[in-house]
Formats: C-alpha cells, structure tokens, sequence
C-alpha cells in the first residue's frame, strides 16, 4: 500500500530543477503579514481542488504505477498538496511532502552560519535520484524574504544547490511547477493591476484547464520555430536583438508531459502551469544588439531603464537605476561564472486565456503573443547552460520576425 510521508525541505536547493525568475524579475515587496497567510485565506479556495489535483497527477505530471512523487509547498496550500497526494497514491504512486514555509525559508538562510553556504546539497543530490516525479508549488507569498542578504553567500548557496537540479534533469524526473510567476498575492495582484479575486479566477482557471487545445497550438508554433533560423526582436522600449535559432531544439509547455516528452527527457519532462509557451536557445554567439527592461523588480525594489548590450552571443554591458539596481548589481557580481553572460533563451507564450490588464507593470511568460528573453541559465530549456544565475525579461508588446516574416506584430501572435 503506498504511503505518504511528511518532510521538511532543508533549504534551497529543491527549488534548483526549476528555472530562476529572480535575478531581474517581480520574483523576490509584500505587505508585512503576507507570510502569515492561513489556509482558509488561500487562493486557491475558490477552485475544485480535488479536479485539479486529479488533473495534475493523470495529466501534468503523468503520474505511474511504482512512481516515487515528492510535492512541495507551504501550509495556505496544504489541502491542494494533500490532494495530489492522495491521487498519486490512488494510482499506486508513493508520495512525499516536503512542507515548508517563507518563514523557515528565511531562518534557514539568516539563521545557518555562513561556513555551510558551500557544503555539496547531498540529502537534494539523494533526493534527485530518488524521485520520479517533483511537484512543486510556487506559492511563496513574500518577495523580500532575502531582503539585506550578502550576495556572496546567496551565491555560494546557489553554487552549492546547482547539482540537484542538473541530476533531476539527467534522471529525467518529471517536473512540475504550479505558480509560473502568477501565483496569486497582494503584491502581484498590484502590479498587474488586478484586484486579488480577479487574479485568482485568472490563475485557478489558466492552472485547471482542459490542455488539448493548448498542445495543439504548441505544436504549431513549435513546428513554425523549428522551421526557421534568424530570430528579430524590436519592442518600442528600445529592445533590437537578433540571433539565430537553427537546428536548436524547441520545447513546449502545454500542461501535459507526453509519452513523447519523456522519450525525450531532459528539459522535456518539465511543465510550468498555468501553460502556454514554446522555448528555444539561440546558436551559440549569434546573438547581437540591445535588450531593454524598461520596468522591473529585484527582491521588491524597483529596476528601471535595465539596459543589455550584447555582443557574440554575451552581454557586454549593463546599465540600470532605481533602488533594486544595485542590489542587482552586487547579485550579479557575486557570481563568478562568466556564463552569467550569455544570451540564454527566446520563449513566445501561446495561452489565450491568460490576459494582463494594459495597464499592467509587470509581464509575465504566457499571455498569448508575449516575448521572453533572458541570460545565464538555459538547461531548463534545452540548452548547456547551467550556471546557477539568470535574468529574465518580459516584453509584451514586441514584435518579431522569424527569417524576414512576421510572427508576432506589436504583442499579437500571427502564426
């Protein structure tokens, strides 16, 4: 009889086998209480959970007989987290919570001496190849947990944690993350200029979807990148960017990980939900021109006028004001991997049904016709870059062309 296990998640680096928002985007200021969120106060409340969990488990992560599932998330979410794991069970899996909370995240960092920030992740390395499938929820409720940490030690601990996530890859665990920066908190909620219940139908409803409409359109607009070769970038904000894209794999998260994606494994067995993008990586040094963030957050500050020039595939300069840029200015220095700086990935979401308001000062990866660009870290996109440091930049209302033709026209996705 399969049982389920209560654990506590020792730190960081399970969260390592999902790709990192937090160099440059609205991932990392909340209202003072927002890690004391209750259950009975989750966003989740208004949705079928029980449907969802089912839809996660038989869908999503494609849950087997046999499967060793671990699921992750913090307590406002604890109904969903043990409905997964009933239905994994239920279809002869053996699942494992891993519990935690923004508050134990933040004492297990503040509170551990600096001297461990190095030592090898073995309990996560024993974990990746223990596991099957990994769901996580990204439902952390406070951006500034990390706010006055040294950089140098974050990015120790992030050097140390790299291997869990590059030894799921290579296990070809399945992976399955719910939050995909739209997890619904009162900050998000400002930034999108969404009322809270507003983003939480959104968010529920993009998570809780039937996918065989999104797979079909992924197919297509995978078979059209797949197809071409020089990639343009223009955005009024003063982005200019091209790069190539031949031969490179494109993936696709459409909610569902096939019999064809886990015969292909890798980056192919991730999901990110609520779905909808196709990614790639570019040819190696192809990459030329400018990149512009005309508005972003590091760890809740404000970042403005983020500029990126770039040159044979890697940034050579960077530029920025407002209060988070040199925050973000001592993350990326802390770092000491000069891959930090290659042009990393090219994702166009694909999702009708994900809508932000135009008013909306933060983006986000699958509104149908947005464009995602980012340095650093691509293996979560099928390329060798595993550098544990990445930027990412969203730009609706792009334009781009794919060997002269038009794909997408001022935000409007045209294939």
């Amino acid at each position: 009889m399969p049982t389920a296990a209560l654990a506590v998640a020792m730190g960081l680096s399970l969260a390592a086998c999902q790709r990192d928002d937090a160099a440059t985007s609205d991932t990392a200021a909340a209202p003072a209480d927002a890690a004391s969120q209750s259950a009975d106060q989750s966003p989740g409340a208004a949705t079928d959970l029980e449907q969802l969990a089912e839809r996660i488990v038989t869908q999503s992560a494609a849950v087997r007989d046999g499967d060793v599932v671990v699921i992750t998330g913090r307590p406002h979410d604890a109904e969903l987290m043990e409905n997964i794991a009933v239905h994994a069970a239920r279809v002869g899996a053996q699942p494992m919570i891993l519990y935690s909370s923004d508050r134990l995240a933040k004492r297990l960092f503040f509170d551990v001496p600096a001297e461990y920030d190095s030592r090898p992740d073995e309990l996560g390395m024993q974990m990746a190849g223990m596991a099957d499938v990994f769901i996580s929820l990204g439902n952390v409720t406070s951006e500034s947990l990390f706010e006055g940490a040294d950089p140098e030690r974050l990015a120790a601990r992030g050097k140390a944690g790299a291997g869990v996530g590059q030894e799921m890859m290579k296990n070809n665990v399945r992976r399955v993350e719910i939050g995909n920066n739209l997890y619904p908190t009162a900050w998000r909620a400002e930034r999108f200029a969404m009322d809270m219940d507003a983003l939480s139908k959104m968010f529920w409803d993009g998570v809780n979807l039937d996918y065989s409409t999104l797979q079909t359109r992924g197919e297509e607009v995978k078979a059209a990148l797949a197809g071409g070769d020089e990639v343009h970038v223009t955005h009024p904000n003063g982005t200019d960017l091209r790069f190539r894209i031949g031969g490179r794999p494109v993936l696709v998260s459409d909610g569902v990980i096939s019999a064809d994606d886990m015969k292909q494994g890798g980056a192919a067995v991730s999901v990110y939900l609520p779905a909808g993008e196709v990614y790639t990586t570019p040819v190696a040094g192809s990459a030329e021109g400018k990149i512009v963030d005309t508005g972003t957050w590091f760890r809740g500050k404000p970042v403005e006028g983020l500029t990126l020039t770039v040159e044979g595939g890697k940034v050579t300069a960077m530029s920025g004001s407002g209060p988070g840029y040199a925050d973000m200015q001592a993350a990326y220095d802390a770092v000491d991997d000069e891959r930090k700086n290659l042009f990393a990935f090219f994702d166009l979401g694909i999702n009708p049904n994900i809508a932000l308001p135009a008013d909306s000062k933060a983006g986000n990866w699958v509104q149908a016709g947005t464009v995602t660009l980012g340095t650093g870290a691509n293996d979560w996109a099928g390329g060798d870059n595993t550098v544990p440091f990445g930027s990412t930049i969203y730009l609706p209302g792009s334009t781009v062309t794919l060997d002269g033709k038009t794909i997408v026209e001022n935000g409007t996705l045209k294939l």
